[in-house]
């Protein structure tokens, strides 16, 4: 059996706390759920997944790196890093694979700061407000990237 592509899913500050951390706007889904939400999906898409969680953005930076070379695509939730971090920008340009961006809310419809994502510079699509099912959409949009490249 032929290795499968592999999609790097990397989660930022605080997606550790899905469940716990005001479920009035994140909902009720664990990072667990995430996970096993996105490991379905790359089963039946036949892609597989490197599923992290870092409250660290040099961590986060260093995780991006790590790509380059070794994953086919990347799904990220930066969490507070996607306004803020020019070096996970800069990480993301220079991994040099399709990235999806996810957020669970709406960030156009939360506070003004979380309006500016400074990540979607480096991504071929952003999926916002779409709970933790974004993460599967953006699974499946890296499904179609890579066979329209194949």
């Amino acid at each position: 059996m032929p290795d499968l592509p592999l999609i790097t899913v990397l989660n930022g500050p605080n997606l550790n706390m899905l469940g716990l951390r005001q479920p009035h706007i994140y909902g009720d889904a664990t990072l667990d759920d995430v996970e096993a939400l996105c490991a379905d999906t790359a089963d039946r898409l036949g892609l597989a997944i490197d599923f992290r969680q870092t409250n660290g953005e040099g961590e986060l930076v260093s995780w991006v790196q790590e790509t380059r070379g070794r994953s086919q695509g990347i799904v990220i939730n930066a969490g507070g890093y996607t306004m803020t971090s020019v070096a996970l920008l800069d990480a993301l340009l220079a991994c040099e694979v399709p990235t999806i961006e996810v957020h669970i809310t709406n960030m156009q419809k939360r506070e003004e700061f979380r309006h500016n994502s400074l990540v979607a510079k480096a991504v071929v699509g952003s999926i916002s407000g779409l709970g933790i099912y974004g993460y599967a959409l953006a699974l499946q949009a890296l499904a179609n990237i890579l066979e329209e490249g194949a």
